[in-house]
């Protein structure tokens, strides 16, 4: 049996139950109902092996004879974040289906968004195995699951998750999930984990009565920020990130907004010595581990997408500078963030492009007028994660729209070729293959004075919104507005939908043989950007060939008088001196 350290762990002969817990006097694990005092040992920890009890069963925490928790490192909560803990015995489950499957280079990455409550009409990882067959026909090679950890009520998009070893029991069991990634491995399909360790959600979290330790008096947009120069608080993290990775054979892990994770300044970070464990659970499987960052202070020195297995350092950062300089010249939308992008959308992607985040130390007005951002161009292009689209910038909008009702189709299907083809590793919303308008808008299922926090906080927020548009604006609380978000999957056979679909396939597929092969040890050249729209820009591949890229990003025409056509077409043709609105043309060679 494998040995954790937090939370029940079946042995040869029961089950061994632990529980970090300085705060408290007492602890009675409650069996199936029946309380058992617990040994305190040094620390706060307590602890109590009970033969005869395994997989199945339930339990709970009775704390100083006042109230009974579910255990913070609780496997499964049948019944929601308030219910009993069960056991579950991660070795007894049987991986058939791809027992070889080792991951895939990173490289090779194409990854897709998804949300498993909406992806369906189901909502559950077993109705996503339905659909493994088209996104590896796509051209996708990697799933990405938004957060799972166990969050109060039925739906949600995940981040407020409180019981983070806990997949949560609104979208199947345990075993379920590990199916959909065995069956997705199967098919040649990485499947990664978005993973929450900068907060708790709102509802369910009983650490403060018992461990108090585990936060800080400073703040995170979310609530407290929690204390990681505790050791005890560090292995709960570090432990968690390797549950996922290894008795669920997650292939990478995405941190949320790892700019809000407290560190002792002067010491490692959690994260660093979260990837150096990554990094031997690699070594010691001979599997690819990847681990990415989304981080608003755009710290380049965190990424190394080299590294291998990771040994401190990141794989990759969501890079929100592409998404928001594409949003704004899409869009024209000023509001925000894009206010730091109004001056010049086109030359802020030309950035982008050229040498990864368009922020590498400027002043930032969003930011609170301070400098946002280290130099990223001597990094490889593929430690950068870019898209158009991801349920952050269409679920934080009023009405959760996505960029197909905001933008022309030319000009979408511009960014897509762009996005798809360039040496960055690309990322899809789910349902962005085919232009899907279904709206993606921000849903919870909390109660009582929680709910209507929720809402009067949506409604500041949005004020503008609501003053205009009153009860147009979906309610967060409503199950209609969860409905609303369901993925309209029949819309991909419509006529839009199959030619949307047949250009990313085929988008994917010189990605494929013309690109990826070449990304190991690409560098970014150069980029320019004209007045009319013009763009330009060149990478070295790791085979010595320049890949150039040119494209007209306006809707006018533009004469263009090329002094170099060195390398073939692979996207798009010859320019014949003119180049259409919205055009994108891509060669490789010498």
């Amino acid at each position: 049996m494998s040995e954790a350290r937090f939370g029940a762990s079946p042995t040869k002969d029961g089950t061994s139950f632990r529980l970090w817990a300085p705060g408290a006097k007492r602890v009675d694990l409650v069996l199936e109902k029946r309380p058992q005092g617990m040994r305190r040992g040094d620390d706060g920890w307590f602890a109590l092996d009970v033969a005869g009890s395994g997989a199945g069963a339930r339990y709970k925490f009775r704390i100083d004879d006042e109230i009974d928790v579910p255990d913070p490192a609780s496997a499964f909560q049948p019944e929601d974040v308030f219910g009993p803990s069960e056991v579950i015995d991660h070795e007894s489950f049987r991986w058939w289906r791809a027992q070889d499957w080792r991951g895939r280079p990173w490289a090779e990455t194409v990854l897709i968004e998804a949300h498993v409550g909406t992806f369906t009409k189901e909502g559950t990882y077993r109705a996503m195995i339905d659909k493994l067959d088209h996104l590896a026909g796509t051209g996708v090679t990697a799933l990405e699951l938004m957060p799972l950890a166990d969050f109060f009520g039925r739906r949600g998009w995940g981040y407020d998750g409180v019981l983070w070893y806990a997949p949560d029991s609104a979208y199947g069991r345990p075993e379920d999930l590990k199916t959909l990634i065995d069956e997705a491995h199967l098919r040649g399909l990485m499947v990664f984990l978005d993973v929450v360790y900068n907060h708790f959600g709102p509802e369910g979290n009983f650490l403060g009565r018992y461990a108090p330790n585990f936060f800080t008096e400073a703040h995170t947009p979310w609530g407290n920020a929690i204390d990681y120069r505790v050791p005890e608080v560090r292995s709960f993290a570090i432990e968690n990130a390797l549950y996922w990775l290894r008795d669920y054979r997650f292939d990478g892990l995405r941190f949320d907004a790892a700019n809000h994770i407290l560190s002792e300044p002067g010491q490692p970070s959690m994260l660093h010595d979260l990837s150096v464990a990554a990094g031997k659970l690699a070594t010691a499987t001979g599997r690819h581990i990847h681990l990415v960052l989304e981080n608003g202070d755009n710290r380049a020195s965190l990424l190394d997408a080299a590294q291998e297995p990771p040994r401190g350092k990141y794989r990759a950062q969501w890079n929100d500078d592409y998404h928001h300089a594409w949003h704004v010249l899409l869009t024209k939308e000023s509001a925000g963030y894009y206010g730091d992008y109004q001056r010049s959308p086109r030359a802020d992607l030309a950035r982008a492009l050229a040498s990864g985040f368009v922020y590498q130390g400027e002043v930032s007005s969003f930011w609170r007028n301070k400098p946002r951002g280290e130099p990223s161009g001597k990094l490889p292009p593929v430690t950068f994660v870019n898209f158009l689209q991801n349920h952050d910038q269409i679920g934080n909008r009023p009405f959760g729209d996505r960029l197909e009702s905001l933008a022309s189709v030319p000009a979408i299907e511009a960014a897509l070729a762009i996005t798809l083809l360039a040496p960055a590793i690309p990322m899809l919303f789910m349902g962005e293959e085919w232009g899907s308008k279904a709206p993606f808008p921000f849903f919870c299922d909390f109660e009582g004075d929680l709910a209507h926090a929720v809402r009067r906080g949506r409604r500041q927020e949005y004020k503008w919104a609501y003053d205009k548009y009153g009860d147009e604006v979906p309610d967060p609380l409503e199950l209609s507005t969860f409905e609303s978000a369901v993925l309209d999957w029949q819309s991909c056979d419509t006529p839009a939908g199959s030619g949307r679909l047949t250009l990313v396939r085929e988008l994917l597929a010189v990605r494929r043989r013309e690109i990826s092969p070449r990304l190991a040890e690409a560098r970014f050249g150069s980029a320019d950007v004209t007045d009319d729209g013009l763009l330009t820009v060149s990478w070295r591949m790791n085979d010595g060939a320049t890949l150039r890229l040119t494209a007209n990003l306006s809707p006018n025409e533009i004469t263009h008088h090329e002094t170099a056509t060195t390398g073939a077409p692979i996207w798009g043709g010859e320019t014949n001196g003119r180049l259409p609105p919205w055009s994108v043309i891509w060669r490789i060679g010498g």
